[in-house]
């Protein structure tokens, strides 16, 4: 039997070689994803930058290292969680991900999170907030959980904007700092048990 962490990586490979949107023909690696296929926290950032798209890799860049230093403030790195984004291709320019992009790109995401069957989902920036909390601003609700079937969605500002605009920094900072207590609280409840044959039955409706 296939085992999740093979399913991931199927679809991972899925990820680099897709051609659904434009992006393929500007991007030079595709970001699927990386990190444990047992974590129970999955960071959703918004899309790759400049150097993502070198290398392949999520949050590589000055957001990455100031990513590391949050995950290291609570105990944790990179291998103990699992970090992607809504869109698996660099937007030319890093513009905004366009609404037909993260459609495309959303049965990729749908079978992540299936397969890692996260406790905790951590939304980095507006348009990864925008999937769980439609039309509400991150300014406001930025750190406050949403309880969503057996798992908990938490909105914050993402790290490139607190390095743009230095006052989200504390705040980025004492939001992370809520994440061991709601792992706490999502562990002693029962969870979801994701199911990889169901991820990819979705990715071949692509």
């Amino acid at each position: 039997m296939i085992t999740p962490p093979e399913t991931l990586e199927a679809i991972a490979d899925r990820v680099r070689a897709c051609q659904l949107c434009a992006l393929a023909g500007t991007r030079k690696n595709a970001v699927p994803g990386v990190g444990s296929p047992d974590a129970d926290i999955m960071l959703i950032g918004e899309g790759p930058g400049h150097h993502e798209n070198e290398q392949g890799l999520p949050f590589v860049g000055a957001s990455g290292k100031l990513l590391d230093e949050l995950l290291a403030g609570i105990g944790l790195n990179r291998e103990d969680v699992y970090i992607t984004n809504v869109i698996k291709c660099r937007p030319p320019g890093n513009r905004d991900p366009q609404p037909e992009e993260i459609d495309v790109c959303r049965a990729y995401l749908d079978g992540q999170i299936a397969l890692i069957d996260p406790r905790v989902i951590v939304t980095l920036g507006r348009f990864s907030m925008a999937r769980w909390f439609p039309g509400a601003r991150i300014s406001t609700i930025h750190g406050q959980p949403k309880r969503i079937g057996a798992r908990m969605v938490v909105p914050m500002f993402h790290p490139a904007a607190a390095l743009h605009q230095p006052k989200y920094r504390p705040l980025l900072h004492q939001d992370f700092k809520m994440l061991p207590g709601f792992i706490a609280q999502m562990q002693s409840e029962n969870g979801l048990e994701g199911d990889p044959e169901q991820s990819l039955e979705q990715l071949s409706l692509l």
